[in-house]
């Protein structure tokens, strides 16, 4: 699982490792929240589901211009 992340192409769509790792983190504190998964969970743990998610490109990072800028 940690291996797709490997993947240069999910760390460009994300706008980088950083921004890849923030959502990542938010992800799994959603799922430790209570938030539904978007992915089947398979006895997979919380990080698991939220890099699937990513790679199947369920979940994205929202970019501003004022961003893109930056």
């Amino acid at each position: 699982m940690i291996e797709a992340l490997k993947d240069d192409q999910i760390v460009r769509s994300c706008g980088g490792r950083f921004r890849l790792t923030s959502l990542i983190q938010h992800r799994v504190r959603e799922l430790m929240e209570g938030a539904r998964p978007l992915v089947d969970r398979r006895g997979r743990s919380d990080i698991e589901v939220a890099i699937e998610e990513v790679v199947e490109g369920k979940i994205t990072v929202r970019v501003t211009e004022e961003q893109e800028q930056e």
